[in-house]
This record gives C-alpha cells, structure tokens and sequence, in this order.
C-alpha cells in the first residue's frame, strides 16, 4: 500500500512533535518531513515531492499565507492549515482557503491531552482528504471569481421555496461561489457547513461582504426570510422550524451525527418534517457521507435534489454518496449550480441523476 508522504511545516516544537506522533499513528500515512520554516519548507518539497502540506500560519522569516500564495502559482499542491482559534486566527485560515488550501485544523496545545485521540483523528481525516483532493492553480482560482449578482428574479415560481445546503471540504469556498451566483432577493437558504465553532461567524461575515445576499450566522428563534443566507454556527445543529405558517431557525448543542456538529442530515431531516416538497437540497463538495442519507429522504418526500459534479469538487464524497443511493434529481458544475436553483424545478418532475 502507498503510504501518503506529509510534510509538517511549523516553528513550535511540540506541535512539530503532537502533529507527527498523530499522523504516524496509522498505516497509510508517512511524515517524510518538518520543517520549522518556509525556506527550509521549500527546499524539501524539491526533494522529498511530499502528497500533503501542513502548514502553520505564523512563522518566522515568511508567514504562512505569503508562502502558500506562492506554492499554489508556481507548486499547487494539498495544503493543509494550521490556525490558532482567535479571531485573527479563523481569518487568516479563511484567507488561506480562498488561496487555495484544501482544508484547516484548530492548533493543538499544551492542554490537548485527553482529546489526543479525537485530535489525531482529525487529522488523520483532513490529510487524507487532502490527498485526494483536485488543487486548481492560483491564477486559475482568481479567473473564475465573480462579482455578486445583482440580478432580480421577480415573478419567478422560485418564491416561496426554501434552499438547504450541505458541504464540508471544500465547501467554504464553493458555498461563496454559489451565493455570489444569487441575487439579493433570493429565496431563503440554510447551510451547514463543517467548521469549527470559532470559525463560522467570520465566515458569516465574509461571505456578507461578498454577496449580494444578507448572510449571517444562524441565531435561535430567528425568522427564516427570503434573501437571507443563515450559516450554521460551528458547534450547534441547525434545523427548520414552523410555527404559526412561518419558518424560524431551530439551534441545538445535541449529539454528534455522522461524527458533526452541525450535521447536514440534521438539516435536511427539519427540512422534511417542517418545510417539505418547498425546499431544494443541494449537496457541494465534501468528505465523507454526512447528508447523503438525508438527501434520499428529501428525494423521496419530493423535493428537488441537487450535487455538485465530482470534477469541480474538491473531494467528492457527500455528493458521490448521494449519487450511489439514487438520491439526486442532478449532478451539476459548481457554475450551473444558482442558474438551476432560480428556475426552480417542480418537485414532482423527477430525472435520474441527470449530468451537465
């Protein structure tokens, strides 16, 4: 079996040491590699060719981001964030993201004993995504970026329906792809992301800033209405409640499901109980299942079900295992995505796994 090569790049020694005892703990991955800083970093990525990157934020002589600007246009590979969860700390990873990092870890500390073993799974999990994952040059990532739509869709049937997204790896990206796509009188939409709780609200606000749309962290209690995005918070299940013939967003801490929190099976099961045949599910790129169970129930109380293509995800796992149930009404580029959401298919108008 073909071990996956990793390189650790960080200036402390004990994460240097916690992140190598994690990641040397299975079978099928290898640290071929750490380096203390971006020089040292450089010149044993040209020796050792390593699949997957970690890499801090904060570093001596070049900090993380400028040097993951220049590895994605001149060596685009899987990197892997590591960030500190502080508020500058959950920026600078999202800014990472949008350079083309596949995904981010909260970074460990000296307090991380009990949870060694949840920690190292992470991990474990992050880096094999990554592995797996389709790296787009940098200059490709910024030829594909968009302006927020201004566009109206009044007098469309879209009005009255509900969207309820789910991704994970990847997703943060191709969720801000997909609502810059919209425009600011859009139907409500409800997405959980995988992210950790320090991260969602700067996301929230990101995004905001980005889209023509109001988008928001979710809150307890608050209205669901049109032209409004509600972001899941990082360590609490969103859900759709009715009450009175109006829709409310529902938080809960409750188990983890699929291993989340929030989870999007969590979702999409409210969205049946609650919101039913006015809702579109979409999946976007992610790892593993969460939400693919739940996609085959939306499909099969009539809502309209949507996934990303494998060849614009990052990682193909949630909407492939969608697709592998015989959950989905279309399997479509991250770019057809909002167009379709706007002509607002029947629910009744059933295709089989339709690919454009």
């Amino acid at each position: 079996m073909k071990k996956i090569k990793v390189l650790i790049v960080d200036d402390s020694a004990l994460v240097l040491k916690i992140l190598t005892t994690a990641l040397s703990m299975t079978d099928d991955i290898e640290v071929v590699a750490t380096a203390t800083d971006p020089y040292m970093a450089r010149d044993k990525i040209k020796k050792l060719c390593p699949d997957v990157l970690t890499l801090d934020v904060e570093m001596p002589k070049m900090d993380g981001i400028r040097f993951l600007s220049n590895l994605m246009r001149l060596r685009p590979m899987p990197v892997v964030m590591v960030s500190t969860l502080t508020s500058k700390g959950s920026d600078t990873a999202l800014k990472a993201l949008e350079l083309g990092a596949v995904d981010f870890i909260a970074k460990p500390n000296g307090t991380l004993a009990g949870n060694i073993a949840e920690f190292a799974h992470e991990v474990q999990e992050k880096v094999r995504a990554a592995a797996s994952a389709r790296v787009r040059p940098l200059e490709k990532r910024i030829a594909v970026a968009r302006p927020a739509s201004s566009s109206t869709t009044q007098g469309s049937s879209v009005f009255g329906r509900m969207i309820a997204i789910g991704a994970s790896t990847g997703g943060t990206e191709a969720i801000k792809a997909l609502l810059m796509d919209l425009p600011a009188d859009c139907p409500p939409i409800l997405i959980t992301q995988h992210i950790p709780a320090q991260f969602s609200a700067s996301y929230a606000r990101r995004l905001d800033d980005t889209c023509a749309m109001k988008v928001s962290e979710a809150c307890h209690n608050s209205p669901i209405l049109s032209g409004h995005a509600y972001i899941a918070p990082g360590d609490q299940h969103l859900q759709v409640v009715k009450t009175n013939g109006k829709f409310f967003c529902k938080l809960s801490g409750g188990e983890l499901v699929n291993r989340h929190r929030p989870a999007v099976d969590v979702l999409f099961d409210s969205v049946i109980e609650h919101a039913h045949k006015s809702t579109i599910g979409v999946l976007l790129t992610g790892m593993g299942a969460d939400g693919a169970q739940g996609m085959l129930r939306l499909h099969q109380h009539g809502c309209y079900t949507i996934v990303q293509d494998e060849d614009t995800s990052v990682v193909w796992g949630m909407p492939g295992a969608a697709v592998k149930l015989g959950a989905v009404d279309e399997v479509l580029p991250l770019s057809k995505i909002a167009a379709r959401l706007l002509e607002a298919p029947k629910a009744g108008r059933r295709r089989k796994a339709v690919r454009r």
